[in-house]
């Protein structure tokens, strides 16, 4: 299973990006999509999670803020970042379950200067 992101980058305060994530070489279906992120120094820690039939959840620091989207037929899992701030600057992986077992990206760098 191999999980590519992309979409991130440098962005001011109050701005917008939008990531995406492909994700290959899984015939079963993804029970649990998500997004998290790790910001230098501190522990990874989730983002945003999406489960089959659409259900969301978000992590109160993002919540407003971000949505999470995900294609089914494609295998494809996107993240909606608006009004973007400082803190949220970080590496952002995005994650899928395979069989009950997570697998993690390779991680885009979003960085949101003040």
């Amino acid at each position: 299973v191999q999980l590519q992101a992309s979409g991130g980058g440098l962005v001011q305060a109050g701005g917008s990006l939008r990531l995406s994530c492909a994700v290959t070489g899984s015939l079963f279906s993804h029970n649990i999509m998500g997004w998290y992120r790790q910001a230098p120094g501190k522990e990874r820690e989730q983002v945003a999670i999406s489960t089959l039939g659409n259900f969301a959840n978000y992590a109160a620091s993002v919540k407003g803020r971000f949505t999470i989207s995900r294609d089914d037929a494609k295998n494809t899992l996107e993240l909606q970042m608006n009004q973007l701030k400082p803190e949220d600057t970080a590496v952002y992986y995005c994650m899928s379950t395979v069989g009950g077992a997570p697998y993690f990206g390779q991680g885009t760098q979003v960085t949101v200067s003040s």
